[in-house]
């Protein structure tokens, strides 16, 4: 049994985004200048984002967006295990392929990546959005691992409790 289950892991990530979500509404500059944003965008030669010097209404909205993410992950994570452990089967790999595919177009159409091509996604081509995109990858990914270790306890745990009801139901 390992320290920690699949549902503690969302909860932390669930902290994770509040915290960032403060710290977007309140002072982005703190976000772009962590020693493992600096240090993944130089080992990958990302830019350096321009735009969180200072709060502006994209660092607001994604803001929202993260607290508002954490929140219903909070809600989701808190339900009944019956619907909880199903729901997170089906959502963990969905947020993996999509955080996936942000990180990778961060990095592949970075502007001296493979496949550069200026457009409206060059907000996304910067040091803070990989190192998110990585870090949640990484999370999330050992989230999967987790549940994919506990579906056979949760399985064996709704069989015994199916099995208690049925039983109940005869009994009547």
């Amino acid at each position: 049994m390992a320290i920690f289950s699949a549902f503690n892991l969302i909860r932390a990530m669930s902290a994770f985004h509040m915290t960032l979500s403060y710290f977007l509404l309140n002072a982005p500059k703190k976000i772009a200048d962590q020693n493992l944003v600096f240090l993944l965008g130089e080992a990958m030669r990302i830019s350096e984002p321009t735009g969180f010097a200072k709060p502006s209404s994209a660092t607001a909205i994604a803001a929202v967006f993260l607290a508002f993410w954490a929140v219903s992950d909070v809600l989701a994570v808190s339900m009944d295990e019956d619907v909880a452990f199903p729901y997170w089967a089906n959502q963990i790999p969905t947020r993996l392929l999509f955080l996936f595919g942000i990180t990778s177009y961060s990095y592949f159409f970075k502007p001296s990546g493979l496949a550069f091509a200026p457009g409206p996604g060059d907000f996304l081509k910067n040091r803070v959005v990989f190192t998110w995109g990585f870090f949640e990858c990484t999370m999330w990914f050992w989230a999967y691992i987790r549940m994919r270790e506990e579906k056979f306890e949760f399985a064996k745990r709704l069989f015994e409790r199916r099995k208690k009801e049925a039983a109940a139901l005869r009994d009547d």
